[in-house]
């Protein structure tokens, strides 16, 4: 290897190294503005995790000097609109459409108040939005984001901006149906699998594996074959205990974790079955910012 070749791979180290920081310090405020563009907590944690994978695969065409936070929100951004386009949701009105607004930049205490509402906000009734008025809320209200990184992020003048932004915060307030609906009762396998686990019984969950079982968790690379996702039950073994119940989130049924010590983590499993046998098993024990927001249902 040349001394150049030698000098090109120790700074294309280096800039991984340093992405990878800024990547995993964002990942849960990305994953608040993935989660509610695409309307599902579940599907913006699928957002953040190809979005990344694209983010590292093109990390040596960013030009050197560049803010790494706004540029991985454009990636993270880019990658959601792909999912919408993929579901062929409605379509985002013409941007051309944008009125010119007053300046509603100013933090005082009706603006707080907008804010904290919009964070209570079921995260599908965001969906109800176009995409532009869907953004504009989500980063201005949520994630605290100033009109000119917005308008920057979005590539739109900070007028357009504005009214994208007081156009979705008037859509949002007049969204009357908050009613929660009736959670459907668990499954059987549901059932089986929480009644296993809180008795710890580690053997027969690992009996409920199928051979080319699969299983993800964030800011981990994925496993498969029964033997190596097994290993899964033995590190619960040796956690501090939780306890799980089947629940219902976004029509998809969970399992929602609960740990036994008041202040610990909350988060959930998502389980695949083929059959009677787990196919693939989703933990979210080390993203636990994707249940913030989410409207979870307890089954009945």
């Amino acid at each position: 290897m040349t001394e150049d070749a030698a000098l090109k791979d120790e700074e294309r180290k280096t800039l991984l190294a340093v992405l990878a920081s800024e990547a995993d310090a964002l990942r849960p405020e990305l994953h608040r503005y993935a989660a509610r563009l695409v309307g599902s907590v579940i599907d913006g944690e699928d957002v953040i995790q190809e979005a990344f994978a694209r983010a590292f695969a093109t990390a040596s065409s960013i030009p050197p000097d560049t803010p790494l936070r706004p540029w991985l929100f454009r990636v993270v951004h880019n990658k959601a609109i792909d999912t919408l386009r993929q579901r062929s949701t409605r379509r985002a009105e013409p941007l051309e459409m944008a009125i010119n607004l007053a300046d509603i930049g100013a933090v005082g205490p009706e603006e707080a108040l907008i804010r904290q509402d919009t964070v209570l906000i079921a995260l599908g009734h965001f969906a109800e939005l176009p995409v532009p008025q869907r953004s504009a809320v989500i980063l201005k209200d949520v994630l605290g984001e100033s009109l000119a990184d917005i308008a920057a992020l979005l590539d739109l003048s900070v007028d357009a901006v504005k009214a994208h932004l007081s156009r979705g915060r008037a859509s949002l307030r007049a969204v009357s149906d908050m009613r929660r609906e009736v959670a459907p009762p668990p499954s059987p396998e549901a059932l089986n699998f929480a009644a296993l686990f809180n008795a710890r019984d580690w053997d027969a969950l690992r009996r409920l594996l199928a051979d080319d079982v699969r299983l993800r968790q964030a800011r981990r690379p994925e496993i498969s074959g029964a033997a190596d996702v097994g290993r899964f039950f033995t590190y619960y073994a040796e956690y501090p205990p939780v306890r799980i119940e089947p629940a219902w989130l976004e029509g998809r049924e969970i399992l929602l974790v609960s740990a036994e010590a008041p202040d610990g983590p909350s988060y959930f499993m998502l389980l695949e079955w083929r059959g009677q046998k787990i196919s693939l098993i989703r933990d979210h024990r080390y993203a636990t910012y994707v249940i913030e927001g989410a409207d979870v249902m307890p089954a009945a």
